[in-house]
């Protein structure tokens, strides 16, 4: 054996890490001994190793998934720091959902459900008949912000056979999604040429159940909202409160409720306006 390994005790006592730790690395796979004694199991360590089993230490205090530590722990330098910035980024925006779900269950709870709803301001807009091209799917809650991202993907990159993207991309709710319903839902592109547009939609098999339809003219009711707001539930809120507004405001919903993406998501942080929650909406 190498005169230059440590003991799994003195190694513990350089990393200043239990030996249970290290024994629990090893099972994780984030960090194997560099040699193990076939006859007595016994484990031994090199002193070069102390750096890392530190840092997944560390890693682990974070919270940080076991893939993704095995990530940073497997990179150097900036693309490690990298790495990091990206999983804190984001830590920081489902923290800043689960706290805006916290305030939003806080008003039911406590009855202050108009409060609530009074932080929203609801604003009235005229739109266009638009030509769409669309991409519908049965999803649940939980499915569905990865397939908003791949659908509103694949349909900004149609678009440019269609004449381009016309207006902001919007997502429409046919029923109810939640972790029960599984709606369905429909991302939408409005597009400069309708003749195109159809031509594309021809040339498109049924397996994402693409189309392409003429949306009419609309009022809509909308309020604006921050990116952590979109998580669901929290953004039920918003929902409601438009709901509640048209109400008082004797108008009645006129179609499928809807998300208006207007920002570049992935540049967006938690606190910036990203979405209008809307509503087509008729007088009574």
């Amino acid at each position: 054996m190498h005169e230059d390994l440590l003991t799994i005790g003195a190694f513990a006592a350089r990393a200043r890490l239990s030996a249970k730790a290290l024994r629990l690395y090893d099972r994780l796979g984030l960090l194997a001994p560099a040699y193990v004694d076939a006859s007595s199991g016994y484990r031994y360590y090199r002193a070069a190793q102390v750096e890392r089993a530190r840092l997944v230490a560390l890693l682990r205090q974070l919270d940080m998934p076991l893939a993704r530590i095995a990530e940073v722990a497997g990179a150097e330098g900036a693309a490690a720091a990298r790495l990091l910035d990206a999983y804190w980024a984001d830590v920081e925006a489902r923290l800043a959902g689960q706290r805006t779900l916290a305030e939003y269950l806080r008003g039911r709870l406590s009855g202050r459900s108009d409060e609530m709803y009074g932080k929203f301001a609801v604003e009235t807009v005229d739109v266009p008949a638009r030509v769409v091209i669309t991409e519908a799917r049965h999803t649940l809650a939980d499915e569905l912000p990865a397939w908003i991202g791949a659908a509103l993907g694949r349909l900004e990159a149609a678009a440019q056979e269609c004449g381009g993207v016309a207006a902001a991309p919007f997502v429409v709710y046919h029923a109810e999604v939640s972790m029960e319903s599984d709606g369905p839902a429909q991302a939408c592109v409005p597009v400069a040429d309708e003749a195109a547009a159809r031509a594309w939609a021809g040339r498109q098999g049924r397996g994402r159940e693409t189309g392409v339809r003429v949306e009419p003219a609309a009022r809509l009711a909308y309020v604006r909202i921050a990116k952590a707001q979109v998580a669901h539930p929290q953004i039920l809120a918003a929902f409601e409160a438009v709901e509640g507004w048209l109400g008082r405001e004797g108008l009645e919903p006129d179609g499928p409720c809807r998300e208006i993406y207007f920002a570049d998501w992935a540049a967006a942080g938690p606190e910036d306006p990203v979405c209008d929650v809307a509503f087509p909406v008729r007088s009574r």
